[in-house]
């Protein structure tokens, strides 16, 4: 039987080609002009989900 993609999940998380999962940062959207330039700019980078929460994410994306 065919899984299910978590869409909201899909949306939030991408894969790399050697299998881990990459996350963007949150804090980015609103409410910057309290925030330094140089926090905004580390904001933009993407990040890998930690080991132990990839497994999880990787359930919710099985096709990714």
């Amino acid at each position: 039987m065919k899984l299910k993609t978590k869409r909201g999940a899909a949306k939030r998380f991408k894969m790399t080609g050697g299998g881990k999962v990459k996350r963007s940062k949150a804090y980015a959207s609103h409410l910057l002009s309290s925030k330094t330039t140089k926090r905004k700019r580390k904001l933009r980078k993407n990040v890998v989900v930690d080991k132990r929460d990839s497994r999880n994410v990787k359930r919710l994306i099985p096709y990714a």
